[in-house]
C-alpha cells in the first residue's frame, strides 16, 4: 500500500443502530443494536470519502452478554467485547439472521474490500470470559481448558491458571454461577475474590509463565495455549481480514508473538499486526517479534492531550517523536480517541471537538506514522451519556445497547448523507475529511523527511502554544504551523539554515504558500534565516505547500 494508513475504528453494535430510544440500562429490544448488514455500501463509501484506508470492526468475536451468560459476571447488558466466549464465532447480536451470522460477517468483509478498505478486528490473547466455551470450533479442535488439570495451580499443559481448593466469589450475588476451583482473573489477579474494579468477568490465559514461581518461563515444549491461539489467528486470517489489533499485547509473553506472527505472515503476506502497548521499554522487543505498529499512547497521545487540555507546553511535542528514533517512529500509531479514551469533545477533555484541530494536524502530518480515529470523533461526539453500566465518564459505552446521537445524525437511517448533522458537526467533519484525505494521499506526508522548527524560533513565536515543522520529499515542501492558543495569534516562523541543509532545499526568495486544507494562498520568503508571518485563529492550523 502506497497510502499512509488511516484507521477508522467503529463498533458495529453502535454504528448501525438507528434506534433513538436511549433508555438507561435498556435492553437490545428497547434501545436497538446495530448489525453487520447496517454497514452498507453507502456507509463504507462515506468512510472512504473521509480518508480512511482501514476499518477496525470492534466487538466482532462472540463475547459474554446478559442474554446468553450469567449477568453477575457480565459487564452491562451488552457485555464487554473483551470477554470472549467463543473465538470461532461472531456476536449473535450483530446478525440479522442469527443462524447465518458468520456468513453475514463474511459478506461485510467482502463489502468492505469492494469499497477499497482493509479490515481489522480485535485479537484478544490475554484473557477470555469466565464462561468460555466454543460452540463453533471446527471439527477436531480442542477447546480451551478442555484437557486442563484444575487441581494444578500451574502447568504449561493447562490453558488457565487455577486456585485449587478455593471457590470464586465476588461482592455481588452469584446465585446460579459456580466456579470451583477458581480461575485467575484476567488482569493478573491471583485471588479467588477479585474486586469489582478488576477484570472479574474474565480469566487469564496461560502461556507457560509461572507467575507465582518467579515468572519462570516454561516454553519447551511449546505450550498448548500457543498452538490454540495461533490457530485462532489463522482461522480469522482465513476469513479474509487484513490484520488484527492485539488487545493488551504486553500481558502476553513476547516469545509467543515471535513464534506465531511469522507463521501467520508466511501464509498471509500482507497481514498487519497492531499492538496495544503501554511500556516503551518493551516496544523494540514487540516490534522485533513481528508487530507492525504499536500504540503511542503514553507518548504522543498523552502529550497532545496535555497540550490541548492541561496547559502543557507545545515544545514538548519534540521530545515525544525524538524518543523513538528514526526507525521506531515509523511503527508508532498516532490517535487522539479510541474506545478506551475519553472523547475529545467531552467535559473531561476539552469540551469542544474543534479545539483538538491543531493536535489532529500534528498527529496526521508530523511523521510517517499511521493514524487512527474513533467513529464519532469527526462529528464532535461528546460521550457524556449515562447509558447504564457505563456512567457519565466522557467515553462511549462498550458495555451497553445505545444509540449514538452524532452517528445517527450522520447515518440518517442508513443513507449516510449527514442529513441530520448541525452546522458545527458538518464543519468539523469537513475538517477531518480534508485532513485525513491529505494525510492518506500526499506523498510527502506518507514518506517525506521532517524537520522540527520548534527550537529554531525567536521573538514572535510562542513555543508554549505554537508548533511548526517542515516536511519534504523530492519536488514538494510542506510547512505546518498550528496554534494551541485559545485566541487568534500572529505567529512568526523562522527558517534556519540547517533546515535547508538537512532537507537539501533550495531557497526561494519569492514563493507562494498554498494551504492544502482550505486552498488559501499567500506570499512567502523561503530562504535561510528568513521569517514568515501568519495569523491563525484560536485552535487552528495550516498545511502550506511552498511553490
Amino acid at each position: 500500500m502506497n497510502n499512509k494508513i488511516i484507521i477508522y475504528q467503529l463498533f458495529p453494535r453502535l454504528f448501525g443502530n438507528y434506534n433513538e430510544t436511549r433508555k438507561h440500562n435498556g435492553t437490545k429490544e428497547e434501545n436497538g443494536c446495530g448489525r453487520f448488514v447496517d454497514i452498507n455500501e453507502r456507509a463504507l463509501r462515506s468512510i472512504v470519502d473521509l480518508g480512511a484506508t482501514h476499518v477496525w470492526y470492534t466487538g466482532v468475536i462472540r463475547h459474554a452478554t446478559a442474554q446468553y451468560n450469567h449477568p453477575a459476571i457480565t459487564k452491562g447488558l451488552a457485555g464487554s467485547p473483551y470477554a470472549i466466549t467463543d473465538y470461532y464465532d461472531v456476536d449473535p447480536d450483530l446478525a440479522k439472521n442469527e443462524a447465518k451470522r458468520m456468513q453475514e460477517f463474511e459478506a461485510l468483509v467482502e463489502r468492505t474490500h469492494a469499497a477499497g478498505l482493509d479490515v481489522l478486528i480485535d485479537f484478544v490473547p490475554n484473557h477470555v470470559s469466565r464462561e468460555y466455551k466454543s460452540v463453533c470450533k471446527p471439527a477436531g479442535v480442542e477447546d480451551l481448558g478442555e484437557t486442563d488439570h484444575p487441581e494444578w495451580a500451574f502447568s504449561p499443559l493447562n490453558n488457565f491458571y487455577y486456585l485449587p481448593g478455593e471457590k470464586f466469589t465476588l461482592d455481588k450475588d452469584l446465585a446460579g454461577y459456580e466456579e470451583y476451583p477458581a480461575k485467575v482473573t484476567g488482569n493478573d489477579c491471583f485471588t479467588s475474590h477479585p474486586g469489582l474494579n478488576d477484570w472479574y468477568e474474565t480469566v487469564k490465559l496461560n502461556y507457560g509463565v509461572f507467575y507465582q514461581g518467579g515468572h519462570e518461563k516454561q516454553f519447551n515444549p511449546i505450550p498448548s495455549t500457543w498452538i490454540k491461539m495461533r490457530d485462532i489467528l489463522l482461522f480469522w486470517a482465513g476469513k479474509g481480514i487484513d490484520g488484527v489489533r492485539v488487545d493488551m499485547a504486553e500481558m502476553v509473553p513476547v516469545e509467543f508473538f515471535a513464534w506465531a506472527i511469522p507463521q501467520i505472515k508466511k501464509r498471509y503476506k500482507k497481514f498487519i499486526v497492531i499492538g496495544e502497548c503501554y511500556d516503551p521499554n518493551q516496544y523494540d522487543a514487540y516490534l522485533a517479534a513481528g508487530f507492525d505498529y504499536l500504540y503511542d499512547k503514553v507518548g504522543m497521545y498523552d502529550y497532545l492531550r496535555g497540550v490541548t487540555s492541561k496547559g502543557w507546553s507545545a515544545e514538548g511535542i519534540t521530545h515525544q517523536w525524538m524518543q523513538h528514533g528514526d526507525e521506531r517512529i515509523k511503527h508508532m500509531l498516532y490517535f487522539l480517541e479510541n474506545h478506551d479514551e475519553q472523547r475529545l469533545a467531552s467535559g473531561f477533555f476539552c469540551g469542544d471537538g474543534r479545539c483538538a484541530e491543531p493536535a489532529m494536524i500534528v498527529a496526521a502530518t508530523l511523521n510517517q506514522c499511521p493514524l487512527m480515529i474513533y467513529s464519532g470523533q469527526e462529528l464532535g461526539e461528546r460521550g457524556m451519556d449515562l447509558e447504564g453500566f457505563s456512567g457519565i465518564d466522557g467515553r462511549t459505552s462498550i458495555f451497553d445497547y445505545w444509540g449514538i446521537r452524532s452517528i445517527q445524525a450522520w447515518a440518517n437511517k442508513g443513507k449516510f448523507d449527514g442529513g441530520k448533522l448541525n452546522d458545527e458537526q458538518k464543519e468539523l467533519r469537513d475538517f477531518y475529511q480534508r485532513l485525513m484525505t491529505l494525510a492518506r494521499d500526499n506523498k510527502t506526508i506518507q514518506k517525506g523527511l521532517m524537520y522540527d522548527l520548534e527550537y529554531a524560533q525567536g521573538e514572535g513565536f510562542n513555543r508554549q502554544q505554537h508548533f511548526a515543522f517542515l516536511r519534504h520529499s523530492k519536488g514538494e515542501t510542506l510547512l505546518v504551523v498550528v496554534n494551541f492558543h485559545d485566541r487568534e495569534q500572529h505567529i512568526k516562523v523562522r527558517f534556519p539554515n540547517d533546515a535547508f541543509v538537512y532537507l537539501d532545499l533550495e531557497g526561494k526568495a519569492k514563493a507562494t504558500a498554498t494551504d492544502l486544507l482550505y486552498g488559501e494562498k499567500m506570499p512567502i520568503n523561503f530562504t535561510p534565516d528568513a521569517t514568515f508571518e501568519i495569523t491563525l485563529q484560536a485552535w487552528k492550523g495550516v498545511v502550506l505547500k511552498i511553490k
